[in-house]
C-alpha cells in the first residue's frame, strides 16, 4: 500500500475524534453521494500505485471494461492513505459518501462496527462464486468472527525484507539475514559514505502500527487483552516498539531524515536508489520499477525472526495484509455496487490488477496464471500462508494504529534530534496512547 500525497482536501479528523466516531457511529440510512443512480456508481480506490494518476491509469480501462458491460459508468476517486480513513469515518457520519470504496483490511472491524457498511452474508458472497472461493486468511481478515464480513478481499498484501544483493555482496554479505542480530550487523555493515542499512517510513502512522505489532508477536505481546481492553504497554510490547525505533536510535543503520518520511514513497525511493540497502515493506514492484530497478536488482526475503524467542514469542513476521472492497449501506445503486464488486473479483480482474501492482490475488482460480510464481511473490505466499498473523479484529484497531502510530512518529523525531529513546521513554508514549482509548463496549 502506497501513500503519496495528494491535491485532495484533508480532513482534520485528531485521534480522539476518530475514538469518538467510532465509539458514537450507528448504522447511517442516508443517501450516497447524490450523483449515484442506476447508471453510474461513484468508487474510492485507495491508492496501491507509484501515485494517484498511475491508479487512475490502471483502473480507468477496467472501469470502462466495466461500462460497457453493464451500461453503469463509474466516478473513479483515488483518495491517499493519509486521507482515506478520515474520508471514511466522514461518510459514515454523514451518510453522504461513495456506493463503493477500498478499505485497509485491517480496518474490517472498527468499520463493521460503525453499521455504515453492507453485510455480505453468504447469500451476497454467493454472487461472486461462494465464501470457498476466497483464500481463507484474507476473508477472515474482512470482518469480526463470528459476524457477516461487510467487505470482500480485493488484494491480498504480507511484509517481505527487500535487499539489495550487489551492495550486500560489496560488504561481503552473502545471504539476507535471517534474525534481528543479522539485520543489525548487516546494516551496520552497509552504512557508510552517505548509505544507509535500511530505510523506514518513520512518520507514517500506519507503517508505525504494523511494525509494532509484528515485533510484537515476536516479544510474546498483545495489543488487546481478552476483554478488548488496550495493552499498549505491557513489557513485551514496549520492547517491540522500542527494538523498532532503535534502528535508527542506537543500531543507526536508518539515516534520521526518515523519521520524516511518511507519504509511503520516500522510504521505496532510497532503497531504489541505493540510498538504503534494505526496506520492510508490502509489494514494492511496481513502485521499484517506476523508479528504474529492474526485478534483478533486488530480492525478497522473509522480515527476520529473534535469534532466541523471548517466552511466548510467535513465529510470525508478517500481519495479513491487504486492501478490502466494500459497499457503503446508503448507496442508492446496491445492484449496480453489487454487480461491480463481482467484476472487481471476477478472475480476470483478480490476475489483471493483482500482476499490475504486485500484490496476491485473494481468490484461489487466478494463481494459474505464471505472473504469480516468480520467486517474489512465491515468497510471500509462504509468509502468508505460514508466519503471517491477521491484526486483532475489534472496533478500536483503527485507533490503536493512530494512537500507536503517532506515539511511534514522536519517537522516531526524537531519535533524530538525538534526543535519547529509553524504555521508560517508549513505555510513557504508549501509556499516554493507551489512555486515549475508550474502555471495551464503548
Amino acid at each position: 500500500m502506497r501513500r503519496p500525497r495528494s491535491r485532495a482536501p484533508r480532513l482534520c479528523v485528531t485521534a480522539a475524534s476518530t475514538a469518538l466516531l467510532l465509539a458514537g457511529m450507528t448504522a447511517c440510512g442516508g443517501p450516497a453521494d447524490s450523483t449515484s443512480s442506476p447508471t453510474t456508481l461513484t468508487y474510492w480506490a485507495s491508492n496501491q500505485g507509484t501515485s494517484l494518476d498511475n491508479d487512475k491509469q490502471v483502473l480507468q480501462p477496467e472501469l470502462d471494461r466495466f461500462q460497457q458491460e453493464t451500461g453503469i459508468k463509474v466516478n473513479l476517486e483515488v483518495v491517499p492513505w493519509s486521507d482515506l480513513l478520515n474520508r471514511i469515518l466522514a461518510a459514515a457520519t454523514s451518510g453522504q459518501g461513495p456506493d463503493v470504496l477500498n478499505i485497509g483490511n485491517t480496518w474490517s472491524a472498527s468499520l463493521q462496527a460503525t453499521g455504515a457498511l453492507l453485510p455480505m452474508d453468504d447469500a451476497v458472497l454467493d454472487q461472486f462464486g461462494g465464501r470457498d472461493r476466497f483464500l481463507q486468511a484474507p476473508l477472515a481478515a474482512a470482518g469480526a468472527a463470528g459476524k457477516p464480513p461487510t467487505a470482500v478481499p480485493l488484494y491480498s498484501l504480507g511484509y517481505g525484507l527487500y535487499y539489495n544483493p550487489k551492495m550486500f555482496a560489496a560488504a561481503g554479505i552473502s545471504a539476507p539475514p535471517t534474525t534481528w542480530d543479522e539485520l543489525v550487523a548487516d546494516g551496520r555493515k552497509l552504512t557508510h559514505d552517505g548509505q544507509w542499512g535500511l530505510a523506514v517510513e518513520g512518520a507514517s502512522t500506519a507503517e508505525n502500527a504494523h511494525h509494532a505489532f509484528i515485533l510484537g508477536q515476536q516479544q510474546g505481546g498483545s495489543l488487546f487483552d481478552a476483554n478488548g481492553a488496550a495493552t499498549f504497554d505491557s513489557p513485551q510490547q514496549t520492547a517491540a516498539v522500542k527494538q523498532y525505533i532503535d534502528l535508527m536510535a542506537s543500531d543507526k543503520i536508518v539515516n534520521p531524515s526518515n523519521a520524516e518520511y511518511g507519504n509511503g514513497t520516500e522510504a521505496v525511493k532510497d532503497f531504489a536508489t541505493r540510498k538504503a540497502a534494505m526496506l520492510m515493506w508490502q509489494a514494492a514492484k511496481t513502485s521499484l520499477t517506476a523508479n528504474g530497478m529492474g526485478s534483478g536488482d533486488y530480492g525478497v526475503a522473509p522480515i527476520p525472526f529473534p535469534a532466541n524467542a523471548p517466552t511466548g514469542g510467535k513465529h510470525v513476521n508478517s500481519m495479513v495484509a491487504g486492501i478490502n472492497l466494500a459497499i457503503f449501506g446508503g448507496t442508492r445503486n446496491k445492484d449496480g455496487a453489487l454487480k461491480f464488486v463481482k467484476f472487481m473479483t471476477n478472475k480476470t480482474e483478480q490476475t489483471t490488477l493483482n500482476k499490475t501492482y504486485g500484490s496476491l490475488p485473494p481468490v484461489k482460480d487466478a494463481y494459474d496464471d505464471p505472473a504469480f510464481s516468480t520467486p517474489e511473490i512465491k515468497t510471500f505466499q509462504q509468509v502468508l500462508a505460514t508466519t503471517a498473523a491477521p491484526l486483532p479484529q475489534v472496533p478500536q484497531e483503527s485507533q490503536f494504529e493512530t494512537l500507536v502510530g503517532a506515539a511511534m512518529k514522536d519517537l522516531f523525531a526524537d531519535a533524530a534530534s538525538g534526543r535519547p529513546v529509553t524504555t521508560e521513554s517508549v513505555k510513557a508514549k504508549l501509556t499516554q496512547a493507551q489512555q486515549q482509548m475508550p474502555a471495551p463496549g464503548h
